[in-house]
């Protein structure tokens, strides 16, 4: 039989950290972060990332790696994960997977690889330079052409993987939907065990708007100056996060600090539920509800035995 990882996800501000810490500590856990912008160094209030006292002495895998202007993508997030559980298998303690990016959890535990074959930089250059002179619409309408599935599966505003999933096809003359069904031929080193944490809407939005008031106590507009001071520009992939892009014309006057705050907690309300919608898609998730546990430490309790029953 295979071995099986404990994955943990949910929604932005749901409680994942501190449900996890106290997992990891009741499984002898280390913890792989899922989760596609703590992996960037020097962005540390905007992307929640957990203090050294959180962590609680829990070792943390794929947070502080690569610097913003590093494009990091899915296929690497794969590579890095499979290596970090393999070390920490070693070392004869449990992976635990906890995040809520859901392209990462996808590619790590459905025999699939997200980010597709390599491309052509040149390619993607011109896709680029078209969507800037001509606009989505006309890229969208090739992808339905040569890609329906891809383009089913991809919202036509999503310009990043309209351009990825032509620049596939242009490169190699196969849709990145045939790419996937080929892989998805492949085999999984590991099993995973699914979890994920819910709780009522209202309950999740007033959580996210607590956070985002102690993001700015925290220094969230310094670390965006200091970002800029870096060279890390809006441009970057990095920079387009949520907590950044939205403050980004606060900081060049363009708004006012109490609209750039309003507008971050809206895009951050309806990020959270692009988020749930992605995982309540995902039938192998078993949901855990907050409210119905006295305390975080006894919800981690329950997902503790819902992981070691399936053992």
């Amino acid at each position: 039989m295979k071995e099986k990882i404990p994955v943990l996800v949910g929604p932005t501000a749901s409680g994942k950290t501190a449900a996890s810490i106290a997992l990891a500590h009741l499984l002898d856990a280390e913890i792989i972060s899922a989760d596609s912008m703590q992996i960037y160094k020097h962005m540390d209030v905007g992307t929640a990332k957990p203090t050294v006292e959180e962590m609680d002495g829990i070792p943390h895998h794929l947070i502080d790696c690569v610097e913003p202007d590093v494009d990091y993508s899915v296929a690497c997030f794969k590579a890095d994960a499979l290596a970090a559980i393999g070390g920490i298998r070693r070392r004869g303690r449990v992976p635990l997977v906890v995040g809520g990016t859901g392209l990462y959890i996808n590619a790590l535990t459905l025999p699939w690889i997200a980010d597709g074959p390599t491309g052509s930089i040149a390619v993607r250059r011109k896709l680029e330079q078209e969507w800037e002179e001509q606009g989505s619409e006309s890229l969208y309408a090739r992808l339905q052409a040569v890609d329906p599935a891809s383009a089913e599966a991809i919202h036509p505003n999503n310009v990043k993987r309209v351009i990825r999933a032509l620049e596939i096809y242009e490169a190699t003359g196969k849709p990145k939907s045939q790419w996937d069904g080929e892989a998805a031929q492949g085999e999984l080193p590991y099993d995973y065990v699914l979890m994920g944490i819910t709780m009522d809407r209202e309950r999740l939005y007033q959580r996210i708007d607590l956070r985002v008031d102690q993001m700015l106590a925290e220094g969230l507009m310094d670390e965006m100056k200091g970002l800029l001071a870096r060279g890390c520009g809006p441009e970057l992939t990095a920079m387009k996060a949520i907590g950044y892009k939205e403050l980004m014309p606060v900081l060049t006057g363009e708004e006012s600090l109490e609209e750039g705050v309003r507008i971050l907690k809206r895009d951050t309300r309806h990020f959270a539920k692009r988020q749930l919608t992605w995982f309540r898609r995902d039938e192998r998730i078993r949901w855990f509800e907050a409210a119905s546990y006295a305390d975080v430490r006894a919800m981690a309790r329950a997902m503790a035995d819902h992981y070691q029953g399936q053992l």
